[in-house]
Order: C-alpha cells, then sequence, then structure tokens
C-alpha cells in the first residue's frame, strides 16, 4: 500500500473532519461580526441627508441626522 504506516491512517482521517469543524464554525460567526459591504458605500440615503443637512445648517443642528447614519452604519455590522 504505497509504504504508509497504518498508525498514520486514523489520524489522517480525523484530521479533515476536524478542519471541516473548525471551518463552519468560522463562517457561522463571520457574518455578524464582519461587515458585508465598506463603510463608504453603506447607508447611502443617511449618508446624503446627513452631509446634506451638515452642509446646509452646521453640525451642531444635525445631530438628528448623524445618529441615524450612526445607527444604521451600526446595523450593517460596522462599530463606529
Amino acid at each position: 500500500m504505497g509504504g504508509f504506516p497504518l498508525e498514520n491512517g486514523p489520524s489522517a482521517m480525523a484530521l479533515p473532519g476536524s478542519q471541516q469543524t473548525q471551518v463552519s464554525a468560522v463562517k457561522t460567526t463571520a457574518p455578524e461580526s464582519k461587515p458585508k459591504k465598506k463603510i463608504c458605500c453603506a447607508c447611502p440615503d443617511t449618508k446624503k441627508l446627513r452631509d446634506e443637512c451638515i452642509v446646509q445648517h452646521g453640525e451642531d443642528a444635525c445631530k438628528k441626522w448623524i445618529e441615524a447614519h450612526l445607527t444604521c452604519l451600526r446595523a450593517e455590522g460596522f462599530n463606529v
């Protein structure tokens, strides 16, 4: 059988199974912790409203839009 010792057979058989378990565990947690988009492309609607308000009225007058945009970004998975 090609000179492979029988001792390595069971451990080699167990290795791929354990790797699959680890990979599937990583895949299930990854979508929750990593955003699917870049931050510049996330929440375009709230970003536009926030930016227009700041340009026209200044940052102090736009707290509502700034917070709405931050809430949207957090919902998309960003830590802001």
